[in-house]
């Protein structure tokens, strides 16, 4: 998808910002979810936590900001649906467990379609997204970011009006552990709370002896919480049916709430109620 030739009016940021903030109005906690590297299941996390979030009885929106690689639509099971314009603005697609999603995959014309924009492209697009969407009421917004410390990231720390905090995903290996001190670090930069870490990809329990086995390492996600200070909020183990519902499409936490790795999202999703609504009742 190729970036658009047309050149916008300008606008005053003041005027973008509280545009954004009144679309946004009606959601009660925004949560980025951020990595400092790819392949550390981030997307997985963010579709997963926001069913274990619908599971809970929380009304949940998901905005994939990760355009050059967007991945939630197939996780959530929702792959090549499309957002409808009205004169209001974008209606999101809704999923499973009535958790509503927005992504670029669905306005692409195909599922094979790059997204060809340099950075301020990238940010205006986002801005768009942010101040066109109909997101109405919800509890919850997760916001899947695309790995690392660029222009996505930051303009949903600098755009998004009261952003609740980031969640920030790792896996154990002493690689990953380097590289998501860098999320760490510009979080706190910008001044956004930073919930906790999520470790995925823990280890692998064997069907045929009991015995996990820590196939990328172990404790990696609760030593980054310890160096940076922050809150651990779980492991999410490693599962073979986590893959093939991935490849097939099929939203892994609806088919398999019985998993210890549902299981693990439910209760990271417990922290997260406890954290953020608390922090609520105590600063009213």
């Amino acid at each position: 998808m190729s970036a658009p030739q047309k050149k916008l009016p300008f606008r005053p940021i003041q005027e973008i910002q509280k545009s954004i903030a009144d679309r946004l109005s009606g959601i009660k906690y925004k949560i980025a979810v951020m990595s400092g590297k790819g392949g550390v299941g981030k997307s997985f996390v963010t579709a997963n936590l926001a069913f274990a979030l619908a599971y809970r009885g929380k009304k949940v929106v998901v905005l994939d900001a990760d355009f050059y690689g967007p991945s939630i639509p197939k996780m959530m099971g929702v792959e090549g649906q499309r957002v409808y314009a009205t004169p209001e603005g974008l209606i999101p697609v809704t999923g499973p467990l009535g958790v509503k999603i927005v992504s670029v995959d669905f306005m692409l014309p195909d599922d094979e379609a790059p997204v060809i924009w340099r950075g301020p492209m990238l940010t205006n697009a986002m801005l768009e997204l942010l101040e066109n969407v109909l997101w109405g009421e919800a509890d919850y917004m997760l916001i899947d970011l695309p790995p690392g410390t660029g222009d996505a990231p930051l303009t949903v720390a600098q755009m998004i009006p009261n952003l609740t905090g980031a969640i920030i995903v790792t896996i154990p290996s002493e690689v990953s552990q380097k590289v998501v001190m860098k999320s760490v670090n510009f979080a706190k930069r910008l001044n956004v709370p930073i919930l906790g870490i999520v470790e995925n990809m823990s280890g692998f329990t064997c069907p045929c002896d009991g015995k996990t086995y820590p196939i990328f390492g172990s404790g990696g996600g609760k030593r980054v919480a310890e160096r940076a200070g922050v809150d651990f909020l779980g492991s999410i183990p490693l599962d073979p049916r986590i893959s093939e519902s991935n490849d097939k499409g099929i939203p892994f936490f609806v088919e398999y709430p019985d998993t210890p790795a549902a299981k693990a999202f439910l209760k990271i999703a417990d922290k997260i109620v406890e954290k953020v609504e608390k922090a609520k009742v105590t600063s009213s």
